[in-house]
């Protein structure tokens, strides 16, 4: 069976597509089916390539047992990268966290021929952008969005 790749973005790779990426991956890892996917994320822009997870972002994490010593998932050797053109060939979803997410991904892929590029939350049925906490420290709230955006994707793959 050909593993199901799932890319998600935001503006740093740092706050949001991380949280997804490993909020996702504990989802299938404790659903026993980790091995039907590949989870990864990237940035739109060049800001903090390199750079680990911010720290409030991976705190969020762990007080719900997300990159812990015994549910470590790769956390702690994550580093942010861009997003690249060629990444659309190499991923099945690619999946923004807001709108203008969107557009930066569009221009860097060369558009979405085969309709590839989604925002997480309308896997929700609710058209709703997931706010930046850098920005607006809200690191609870964004946990609960992805938790929610993360759990109507699986539903819609058919998990």
């Amino acid at each position: 069976m050909e593993r199901i790749k799932v890319l998600f973005i935001c503006h740093g790779n740092i706050c949001r597509s991380p949280m997804s990426e490993f909020i996702l991956r504990d989802m299938v890892t404790k659903r026993h089916i980790a091995g039907d996917f590949v989870i990864e994320s990237a940035a739109t822009s060049t800001e903090e390539i390199g750079n680990p997870v911010y720290p409030p972002a991976k705190a969020e994490l762990k007080k719900h047992g997300i990159g812990t010593a015994d549910n470590e998932l790769g956390l702690s050797l994550k580093r942010a990268r861009q997003l690249r053109r060629d990444d659309y060939q190499k991923w099945d979803y690619i999946i923004g966290m807001e709108r203008l997410n969107m557009s930066y991904m569009l221009r860097i892929l060369g558009g979405d021929p085969d309709g590839k590029v989604k925002l997480l939350m309308d896997f929700t049925g609710r058209a709703e952008d997931i706010d930046d906490p850098w920005y607006t420290g809200d690191f609870g709230g964004v946990y609960r969005q992805i938790v929610r955006g993360c759990e109507a994707l699986l539903t819609e793959l058919g998990y």
